[in-house]
């Protein structure tokens, strides 16, 4: 995967997307000492990125693969951008998400002719329930995260911030799988090597920052998290480990209470409603603005589905920001 399958990509999918704006933050830009930039995925079709890199695969499936059907497994904004696809064109999809998806994402998904499978507490057992339904059906499986044509949709996005901010020093992004972090470093790096990609994940769930620590993908115990879409382990064997290792200068962890500040300040100052998985970038550049001083740093807002209740209720707790 490179970035002349990201510029492909760009092309298959250019005009069934949306091109998110990169908005400059006057308050982020203040507080850190430098210019900070959001780039509003939470924007995009789905309110997701996920739209993106489920499209470039599925425009690129063989007719056999269309006729015998798709199957994969979501915390949610995979699952809804699967569900726009099958509908654009006509395939039959079962989806598995766990018994947590956030109801928001479920009612989503609900909202499409598809066959809506809950299964296992956690994302990793409704992976492994996708998995064994495509060997066992003979369905086409759509990885998440775990497939090149998937991360070169993601991708698109570095291009894009590259477009529109040529100058910038650092890009920060969500990790929960790696594909949208493997995408956007591939082709930001590709254009200039100097971009540091810095990726973020909640300490409640590290798995690709554990693994980076051991040198090979490790499975953990994990606990509870706002941050639901980046909920959750690695398949074994999967790419985006390798790419993150190669492309991304390095993996920080942010805590629980910090995510819920950058839900508030988002709101706040910026009037974006955001979840817990695309505000991690944000929480980090809240416990760590030092590391930001003088820099023009672009941090990936990768998503806004979060329940009214879940955000009424953080934005009662948090006190805002002067």
């Amino acid at each position: 995967m490179n970035l002349q399958d990201i510029h492909a990509a760009m092309e298959a999918i250019g005009n069934l997307v949306k091109r998110t704006p990169l908005l400059r933050s006057r308050f982020l830009s203040e507080f850190c000492d430098g210019k900070v930039y959001l780039k509003l995925e939470n924007e995009q079709i789905t309110s997701s990125f996920k739209i993106r890199g489920t499209l470039n695969k599925m425009l690129r499936l063989s007719t056999k693969d269309m006729k015998r059907g798709i199957v994969t497994a979501s915390a949610g904004n995979h699952a809804q951008a699967i569900a726009i696809g099958a509908e654009k064109l006509k395939l039959q999809a079962h989806i598995v998400i766990p018994k947590s998806t956030p109801k928001i994402k479920v009612n989503k998904i609900k909202k499409y002719d598809v066959d809506l499978i809950i299964h296992g507490d956690f994302y990793d057992q409704a992976e492994q329930k996708a998995m064994n339904l495509a060997k066992s059906k003979k369905w086409t499986y759509i990885s998440p995260y775990n497939d090149e044509l998937v991360i070169a949709g993601h991708g698109t996005i570095g291009l894009e911030i590259y477009q529109d901010l040529p100058s910038v020093d650092i890009v920060i992004v969500p990790v929960g799988g790696g594909g949208l972090i493997s995408g956007v470093s591939v082709a930001v790096k590709s254009i200039n090597p100097n971009i540091r990609v810095l990726g973020v994940q909640s300490r409640a769930s590290p798995v690709m920052c554990e693994s980076l620590k051991a040198g090979e993908i490790v499975n953990i115990e994990l606990r509870e998290s706002i941050a639901d879409g980046l909920y959750g382990g690695l398949e074994k064997g999967s790419i985006t480990f390798k790419i993150v290792q190669e492309y991304v200068d390095n993996l920080l962890l942010v805590e629980e209470e910090t995510i819920m500040k950058a839900i508030s300040l988002l709101w706040n100052k910026e009037k974006q409603v955001v979840e817990g998985a695309g505000a991690v970038t944000v929480a980090l550049l809240l416990e760590k603005r030092g590391y930001f001083m003088g820099k023009e740093v672009v941090a990936i807002v990768s998503g806004g589905n979060i329940s009214d209740d879940l955000f009424q209720k953080i934005l009662s707790s948090q006190e805002d920001y002067a």
